[in-house]
């Protein structure tokens, strides 16, 4: 069996990747651009169009790209430098005629119809999954959080799958898909775990027993690389973190760093409690797959499941005590105000009832709910 080794990484550094969809400005339909726009970039930059650029990448659909960070200690930071590259994103997509959007999907796109990048990967992914493969017009944002020891990984990806409905409730925003209400909060979270080896993740006793599964779906032919495991939560070994990939497309970047905050302050509190002897609570299978459900459902009206013993609550109340137990976690993490947010994104509702509100004061016009998302990605 081959060993999976676990890069070095400071404790509680963090990373985030954001994935934005490219919006025709006049129709407000995707626009498969994204080749152009990463060319323009590459020059500005100086690069060869053969080269990758360090922080906008192209990703599985022609008209999405991924702002990537580098790796910081704050938030604060993080979120600076997403700003800083969406600002540019914003510039550049603008010669080209597109709107930058980001949401858990698009409300009324025809998802069989976008082209997908030309990539060998992508076209074994698409040849592999077939009609759900041509299903993937969704968008995501991913935190990862640097861990100090291998050990901590697999602990800390069960802890995280604790607070999945949370993520997903907070980020939701994908209603709509091909142009109806699915009644969902987040259609993207149901959709992505059809493909395989994504979804929730399998819980592991040992290192050595995760090491044995991905052998076996190496051997198998389900991947060809552990990268290709994307699960909901995943520790990623090149990395040396644990990268939480819960969360649905987000347009405010005030949210994205109140998400990001959260994740960061939950790694840190675990990773102090593992050091302390404490072991992380692991759910049942079961729980864990229904509260994923309970939140992509009704999102921030949810009840959730919070332990073994099936205790429930509803997922905003739960988070507001979160937030406060956090509290002194954040404040030597240097989050505080960022963590917060979670308190105001509560208050002032989650993306998928913004895209209802505004679609119903529109008298049912798709066209307005891409727009008020665009003008939030113009705002950052």
């Amino acid at each position: 069996m081959q060993k999976i080794e676990f890069a070095q990484s400071s404790q509680s550094t963090i990373g985030v990747e954001w994935e934005i969809a490219l919006v025709n400005r006049e129709s407000a339909d995707l626009c498969s651009v994204a080749e152009n726009i990463l060319n323009q970039l590459k020059d500005e930059a100086g690069l060869a169009h053969d080269e990758e650029h360090p922080t906008v990448k192209p990703e599985l659909l022609m008209n999405t790209v991924e702002v990537v960070t580098g790796v910081h200690t704050t938030v604060a930071d993080a979120a600076e430098e997403l700003r800083t590259n969406v600002r540019m994103l914003n510039e550049v997509a603008g010669n080209h005629g597109v709107d930058l959007y980001s949401a858990g999907s698009h409300p009324f796109a025809a998802p069989t119809l976008q082209p997908v990048t030309d990539k060998d990967r992508y076209a074994k992914l698409i040849d592999r999954t077939q009609w759900w493969g041509r299903q993937m017009v969704i968008y995501g944002v991913h935190v990862h959080v640097g861990l100090d020891d291998r050990e901590k990984a697999l602990p800390i990806t069960d802890g995280l799958i604790n607070y999945q409905p949370h993520f997903q409730a907070l980020s939701a925003s994908s209603p709509y898909w091909g142009g109806e209400d699915t009644g969902y909060a987040s259609q993207r979270s149901l959709m992505f775990q059809q493909l395989p080896a994504a979804g929730i993740p399998f819980h592991f006793d040992s290192w050595s027993e995760y090491e044995a599964h991905v052998a076996d779906m190496l051997h198998t032919g389900v991947i060809d690389d552990v990268s290709e495991i994307r699960w909901d939560v995943r520790p990623v070994p090149r990395l040396g973190t644990v990268e939480m990939r819960i969360c649905d497309g987000v347009s405010s970047l005030e949210d994205i760093a109140a998400i990001t905050a959260l994740t960061q302050c939950l790694v840190h509190d675990m990773s102090l409690s593992i050091e302390a002897g404490y072991k992380i609570p692991v759910m049942p299978a079961w729980f864990r797959v229904e509260n994923k459900w309970r939140a992509a459902r009704y999102g921030l009206d949810a009840i959730i499941i919070l332990n073994a013993q099936g205790d429930e609550m509803l997922v905003t109340d739960h988070l507001r005590s979160e937030v406060k137990r956090l509290a002194p976690i954040a404040e030597q993490l240097g989050c505080s105000e960022e963590l917060q947010g979670i308190i105001r994104l509560i208050e002032r509702g989650a993306e998928y009832q913004l895209q209802r509100n505004t679609f119903a004061a529109a008298g049912g016009d798709f066209k307005a709910v891409v727009q008020e998302n665009v003008s939030r990605m113009k705002a950052v």
